[in-house]
């Protein structure tokens, strides 16, 4: 579908605005239903309104989807809210910052940044232990972004009161959290760069993002690669500095896999937890515990997949992509799917969301994995109401060979959205391969029709997401960084590079942006600082 024929329909009634993307309806409960969906009005004398829930809508295309949803508990699962949690804390406890998954990180830098320089580098174990899966050393690996924490006072005075918590001496206000491929949780103060506290043993190796809970003091770790049993999710009370609750193989998955590199995230007063086993877990949080009350489980053409990509969420709508390629809007009320985009292949990276004239709208691309050796990388813009597609640009890639692995071509970092000078830009790392004379490429495309702005070739393939910074006159800057170990500093809105600088090994992790700073792991055991400046 081409831009000019894509249209909202847009009814005013009661003080509200109907929207519907285009897609067809029908109703779960066997009854015809309304294809508007609900969505505030983009009044600024209304803006102040409540929340109002999307409603309880199946489109054809969820038709396609076999589902259960095993409920444990008696409770409403109803979202208790409808806004995010993450922004009024000052931090970041989550992967890409909030529900939206948009990096909204606020980095800041003065003029034209023109260098790039390590503040410090924290060193991670390394385990030397080789498994059936491999040797997985230190550092980190993908997604792998830190978590940063600004603690109050009273915060800071709750931890000190308690011998449990395993501080170090350098435990202060402002706090860095990593999980290692080593299999330990560490915990690092940001302005020295040394040990906060003492750290926590995950008990396998974890690649993903964990979540830091907004309104506990509960870390969520998902273990990504068996080097023992159990293998699983699990949660950290910070306080007492010990696990509270691990939730191991589920012997009613559909799928064998039991790993968790999805970054779990709180929508509602609920955490959701998607996992590799092909469901999508819902949990009741306290101070100190977890306990899972309902999950979905869920086949495409007789197939279930794992999802990798951490849940995006836009009011009481859930969106993920699997590595069957499928994106799924599920509804958070009810669990119940309600529509479903078919994106070709392998999708690891997180749908990210945003709202562009009151209609919310999703940014995704694949890998270059079960179309065989070459294939294109599929870039869509879809309506998050219906799943209709606005765009799709498709950009060819190849999967590459190395002794004993292969490398899949395509996306696997999570997409950047453009903000002031760059607002109708979308940034985004691919893996070209030897489908082009370089082997990784950063892409700017335009949010509006899919074209591609410009195209910033790089050393080698890039996992890493990019992040953005942006100055006092609104211009934005990206930072990157690939495979090499060497980090790139870019004009936003030309893609001119104004700084590189060879840092670390391999950056398939994504950084967190504090400030004028970006705090990033690599393979091998290096977690780095870096100024922009």
């Amino acid at each position: 579908m081409n831009k000019t024929s894509y249209t909202i329909i847009c009814l005013a009634a009661a003080g509200l605005t109907f929207c519907a993307c285009g897609g067809k309806a029908s109703s779960a409960a066997s009854r015809e239903a309304d294809s508007t969906i609900l969505a505030d009005s983009i009044e600024p004398e209304q803006a102040a309104k409540p929340l109002m829930p999307l409603p309880d809508t199946v489109y054809a295309s969820a038709q396609s989807i076999h589902f259960v949803v095993d409920t444990l508990d008696s409770i409403d699962m109803q979202l208790q809210y409808l806004n995010d949690p993450y922004p009024a804390k000052h931090g970041v406890r989550t992967f890409r910052a909030n529900q939206l998954r948009n990096a909204s990180f606020g980095g800041r830098v003065k003029g034209t940044p023109s260098s790039i320089t390590i503040v410090w580098r924290f060193e991670t174990e390394f385990d030397t232990v080789v498994t059936k899966y491999g040797q997985w050393g230190g550092g980190t690996g993908w997604t792998g972004q830190p978590l940063y924490a600004e603690w109050t006072s009273d915060e800071m005075a709750h931890f000190r009161s308690d011998s449990s918590a395993q501080l170090t001496a350098d435990f202060g206000n402002r706090e860095v959290m990593v999980a290692s491929l080593c299999g330990e949780v560490y915990f690092i103060n940001y302005d020295t760069g040394k040990r906060s506290r003492q750290p926590l043993d995950a008990g396998n190796v974890v690649k993903g993002t964990m979540s830091l809970d907004p309104e506990y003091m509960n870390l969520y770790v998902g273990q990504g690669v068996p080097r023992t049993t159990p293998f699983g999710c699990q949660a950290f009370d910070l306080l007492r500095h010990e696990r509270v609750y691990f939730f191991p193989q589920d012997h009613r998955a559909w799928r064998g896999w039991n790993a968790f590199d999805s970054s779990p995230i709180v929508a509602g007063g609920f955490l959701f937890w998607p996992g590799e086993n092909g469901s999508l877990h819902q949990f009741v949080r306290e101070k100190g515990s977890l306990r899972m009350v309902r999950v979905l489980r869920y086949r495409v053409n007789g197939a279930a997949p794992g999802i990798e990509s951490s849940l995006c969420v836009y009011r009481n709508y859930g969106y993920f992509a699997d590595n069957h390629g499928n994106i799924v809007c599920v509804n958070l009320n009810t669990l119940h799917p309600v529509w479903l985009y078919s994106n070709h292949d392998d999708t690891d990276a997180t749908v990210v969301c945003r709202e562009e004239n009151g209609v919310p709208y999703i940014y995704s691309a694949c890998e270059v994995d079960k179309q065989g050796d070459e294939g294109q990388s599929h870039i869509v813009k879809l309506c998050a109401l219906d799943g209709q597609l606005v765009w799709e640009q498709q950009v060819p890639c190849t999967r590459k060979e190395f002794p004993g692995k292969t490398l899949d071509g395509g996306v696997y970092g999570t997409l950047l959205l453009g903000s002031g000078d760059c607002d109708s830009l979308l940034f985004l790392n691919i893996c070209r391969n030897s489908a082009a004379s370089v082997q990784g490429e950063t892409l700017a495309l335009n949010t509006h029709d899919g074209s591609i702005s410009y195209r910033v070739p790089l050393r080698a393939w890039a996992w890493s997401s990019p992040v953005s910074f942006t100055n006092e006159s609104g211009e934005l800057f990206v930072l990157t960084g690939d495979a090499t170990g060497k980090v790139y500093l870019m004009r936003g809105r030309t893609g001119e590079v104004l700084a590189e600088e060879q840092v670390g090994y391999n950056f398939e992790s994504s950084p967190v942006v504090v400030g004028n700073t970006a705090i990033v792991g690599s393979r091998g055991n290096g977690i780095f600082k870096l100024a922009v400046e």
